[in-house]
């Protein structure tokens, strides 16, 4: 019987691959035994995940690029055709937010960095919507392929503080909306663009809002788990499984669809 979720010879993308979310997405579609390409800036940290995964008897090849570089793409995008000839999976992974795109509790919104505002809505939109127009030109030849977007469960339910984070974040549920239905219709049903929604992990980005210098959890932290039936946050490889099933073929009649991976955040009221 065939196995729907093998995604085995599969060349999947994932860009911010090197952080605290995309180094698991790495390690276990390599293991899954897909071809992965590790798209980051850090030099030095996504040669040692390639390694990492070679050494695990795994395929993966690193290649340096910002999310915002157009040209930078345009070359990774050359050499992995050069080296596959196919991709089939872009998982947009690389994001992030800054402090001075957020609001502490002592300022209001005329306190906002709009600098620092569009560096998060660049990062976080446009990171997500470059990768998306370059490396889906072998999806639309191929006339199949899977694009997956990290979106947040800021993009769902405005929360305090993250003013720009939550803008970026909503903007990529409706990129992703708009491109399924842009991809669908002018190049067939076999390609399609979904958005998983985590709820809170820790990251480093976000470490020093939910923990304090010794490791203790903040007030905001204790408000988080408050509102998250499972009272804890997520683990990184937790979302492992709705990628798999996105990016392969247990999905091939889904799209334009997000899914919330938050431990019941999102549905719980009091």
């Amino acid at each position: 019987m065939k196995n729907l979720f093998c995604v085995k010879d599969k060349v999947i993308v994932i860009t911010g691959a090197t952080g605290v979310l995309g180094t698991p997405m790495v390690l276990h579609f390599a293991e899954q035994g897909a071809k992965v390409a590790i798209i980051a800036r850090r030099k030095e940290a996504g040669e040692e995940l390639e390694k990492r995964v070679k050494k695990a008897g795994g395929e993966a090849c690193f290649l340096q690029a910002d999310v915002l570089d157009k040209d930078a793409l345009e070359n990774c995008y050359t050499r992995l055709m050069e080296r596959y000839g196919q991709i089939d999976v872009l998982i947009n992974c690389a994001g992030g937010n800054m402090a001075g795109a957020t609001i502490p509790p002592d300022k209001t919104i005329f306190d906002l960095d709009m600098n620092a505002f569009g560096k998060v809505v660049d990062l976080n939109l446009f990171g997500t919507v470059l990768p998306t127009m370059i490396f889906c030109r072998a999806m639309t030849e191929q006339k199949k392929g899977s694009i997956i977007n990290v979106a947040s469960e800021s993009a769902l339910r405005p929360l305090t503080r993250v003013a720009g984070y939550g803008v970026a974040k909503a903007a990529v549920v409706n990129f992703t909306q708009y491109m399924c239905g842009e991809l669908a219709r002018k190049y067939g049903d076999g390609l399609r663009v979904n958005a998983i929604a985590p709820g809170f992990f820790l990251t480093e980005q976000n470490r020093t809002l939910l923990t304090n210098p010794d490791g203790s959890l903040t007030d905001r932290s204790k408000t988080i788990l408050a509102h998250t039936p499972f009272n804890r946050f997520g683990e990184p490889e937790e979302l492992l499984g709705a990628l798999q099933w996105l990016a392969s073929d247990a999905s091939s009649f889904v799209t334009g669809s997000v899914t919330v991976i938050d431990g019941g955040f999102d549905a719980f009221s009091i």
